[in-house]
């Protein structure tokens, strides 16, 4: 099994926990040496996002695309498809990538794309979830894993963390709690996934 290259790519905005969480895993797990599989490359929208410097630390290749010098959201996901494909990814794995993809972009990568939300889904898609999932008197909040479809935070759920909701919780202290439970719960949903790749 080690001799197959399933790469990983993996995007990211900001700081990437939820990319350094799956780095760490597929390291510590031998992704490559079980299922042929390693993290490829790190790509980001932001020169300035922190967890590139961390990615290339570990020896992961990274790359940026701003979007802010595309003139369109098809113009600047047309080339972020090429820097991908470059990797021939087995799976495209969105960590924090604080931009909503295109219908075409979602179609190229059909079946290989997926992202984590704050939420447990169906419930709170889109921003603010924490704060919602507070205003709306909820008792638990949580994360989902989920494949990348063409609507906002849909897509077949693959793994979820419930974290409950504690009396006197701001948005920031149970997104913290949260957050926790993303980097248990998308390594797990990627290994999974790698295992039926």
């Amino acid at each position: 099994m080690s001799g197959v290259n399933k790469n990983i790519v993996i995007l990211i905005s900001g700081s990437g926990s939820n990319m350094a969480a799956i780095v760490e895993a597929a390291r510590v797990r031998r992704w490559q040496a079980r299922f042929g599989a390693r993290i490829a490359a790190v790509v980001s929208n932001k020169a300035a996002a922190p967890g590139l410097a961390w990615a290339r630390e570990q020896g992961v290749d990274t790359a940026v695309l701003d979007h802010a010098a595309y003139g369109s959201r098809e113009a600047f996901d047309a080339a972020l498809m090429v820097e991908i494909d470059r990797f021939t990814p087995t799976l495209v794995v969105l960590a924090g990538f604080m931009r909503i993809l295109t219908p075409g972009f979602v179609r190229h990568y059909a079946g290989r794309i997926v992202n984590i939300h704050p939420s447990l889904l169906p419930a709170f898609t889109g921003l603010k979830t924490h704060q919602r999932a507070i205003d709306m008197g909820c008792r638990f909040a949580g994360a989902t894993v989920h494949r990348v479809t063409d609507e906002l935070d849909h897509g077949e759920i693959l793994e979820q963390a419930v974290v409950p909701v504690l009396r006197g919780d701001t948005a920031e202290t149970l997104a913290a709690r949260v957050l926790t439970q993303e980097h248990v719960i998308y390594p797990r949903a990627i290994e999974a996934l790698l295992q039926t790749a």
